[in-house]
């Protein structure tokens, strides 16, 4: 399965999302998902394994308890996949950087004048 098929799945992002802030039990991943989107625990544990099974995600046992983490092998290949277009978007960016800056800059200096209009 290609890496941004396994992405395009809202449950196995949001999936992802919650591992990326720690190691999780498999019971607490499944409570979240079940809670957020209706579906079954063995729908669920199928995520779970399309995930660990494409290079996503990490188990390990701690006695009956299983831990999933993030695994970055399957991102870094989705990551180096998407460079070649991050020229597309990456000007833009930093135009958008130096707007702000801008903004930020003309408002600081316009402080100044406001404060001695506001004694007028």
């Amino acid at each position: 399965m290609h890496a941004f098929d396994v992405l395009g799945d809202p449950v196995r992002r949001r999936i992802l999302e919650l591992l990326a802030d720690g190691e999780m039990t498999s019971g607490a991943v499944t409570d979240i998902i079940r809670a957020e989107f209706g579906i079954t625990q063995p729908a669920v544990s199928q995520h779970l394994r399309v995930l660990r099974d494409n290079g996503f995600a990490t188990v390990r046992a701690e006695g009956t308890r299983r831990l999933y983490a993030v695994q970055d092998t399957a991102l870094r290949e989705a990551d180096e996949w998407l460079s070649r277009f991050r020229q597309l978007w990456t000007p833009h960016l930093d135009a958008l950087a130096t707007e702000v800056a801008r903004g930020k800059r003309e408002r600081r200096l316009a402080a100044p004048r406001d404060r001695e209009n506001d004694h007028d």
